[in-house]
């Protein structure tokens, strides 16, 4: 009897934690994330004012700055940047806002977040540097940013793909993935770098019939 009153009243203890007080993230904690969410920078300003820490992680392990940046919500973004929220807090699937704004073009987050201390060293799931995917979605302006930031613009991902394999392999071949091609061999990207396969960039594009990469290619000094 003893056991199952205590087991009741225990139930009945949880119950009356409200809710966000339980375990998790706090009230202004789940507050900043829902606030980054719907891109309130002043909602923001004041959940920190009142304390909430800024890098606490919803059950994704996302920070409220992730999930601005999934959102691409500049100016809740920003509000957690200059409030110093750390770009380079990976979630469960090893996202940070640097890598997530680099591989989906949101080139204001990737701008700010690159002013304030980005790893230009770091991966992703993949192994992939942001300017990986960049090249690959076709986001030519966040290709330039990344290189000229310094990015390494032969790391070579988990697949064994460069920024100018997954360019050519999965572009469209068309304009915008054409003028990624000019950037990568300005920045003197290796255009003999094989997959493990073995195939060129070179042979890449001439099995997808992509003339225009192959004559930037060639003029390069592709073999």
């Amino acid at each position: 009897m003893r056991k199952a009153f205590s087991v009741i009243a225990g139930i009945l203890l949880v119950a009356a934690v409200p809710p966000g007080l339980a375990a998790g993230p706090s009230v202004n904690e789940s507050g900043l994330h829902a606030a980054a969410a719907r891109n309130d920078a002043a909602a923001i300003r004041d959940l920190l004012s009142a304390g909430a820490d800024i890098d606490a992680r919803d059950g994704r392990g996302r920070t409220a700055l992730l999930v601005a940046t999934h959102g691409n919500r500049i100016d809740a973004a920003q509000a957690l940047i200059e409030a110093g929220a750390d770009v380079n807090a990976r979630d469960d699937i090893h996202d940070s806002p640097y890598l997530y704004a680099g591989a989906r073009g949101h080139l204001e987050i990737l701008t700010m977040t690159l002013a304030h201390g980005a790893d230009l060293k770091s991966i992703n799931r993949f192994g992939g540097t942001a300017l990986i995917p960049a090249s690959e979605r076709g986001h030519v302006e966040t290709v330039r940013t990344l290189i000229e930031a310094g990015v390494d613009v032969d790391h070579v991902n988990d697949l064994g793909w460069t920024a100018l394999l997954e360019a050519i392999i999965l572009g469209d071949g068309g304009s915008r993935h054409q003028r990624i091609v000019d950037l990568l061999l300005a920045a003197k990207a290796n255009v003999d770098l094989a997959d493990r396969e073995g195939v060129t960039p070179l042979q890449h594009a001439r099995n997808r019939g992509y003339e225009a990469i192959e004559k930037r290619l060639v003029a390069a000094g592709a073999r």
